[in-house]
């Protein structure tokens, strides 16, 4: 089987692995797009709550799992929970969820 990885995300055993910019106290909710960084592109998600006690956290794996419709709980902060920059852990088939990503990319309006 070869390894499975995306501009912004990389199989892992249990999952994947997915590269994100999380912007708290956001106007726009929702996943907004890719951005460049500095060791590649990630995913950036605007959310509402601000950066404390965990609440932008929470949110950015909820805005994520609503986008690929999958459940709130198979999304957890794998890395850089104090960071903006962070590693979003998504439970479950790679594959499913490599493809439902793209898709949901493919189908962004842009023209904001």
């Amino acid at each position: 089987m070869t390894a499975m990885s995306g501009p912004f995300w990389r199989a892992v055993a249990d999952g994947m692995h997915v590269a994100v910019k999380v912007q708290p106290k956001s106007r726009r909710a929702g996943v907004q797009g890719l951005v460049p960084d500095i060791d590649g592109m990630r995913l950036r998600i605007g959310v509402a709550p601000a950066p404390e006690d965990g609440r932008a956290n929470k949110a950015a794996c909820a805005v994520l799992a609503a986008a690929l419709s999958l459940p709130v709980s198979s999304i957890s902060v794998a890395h850089g929970a104090t960071s903006r920059q962070k590693t979003l852990h998504i439970a479950g088939d790679a594959a499913l969820s490599g493809e439902r990503l793209t898709h949901l990319l493919s189908t962004q309006d842009t023209s904001e």
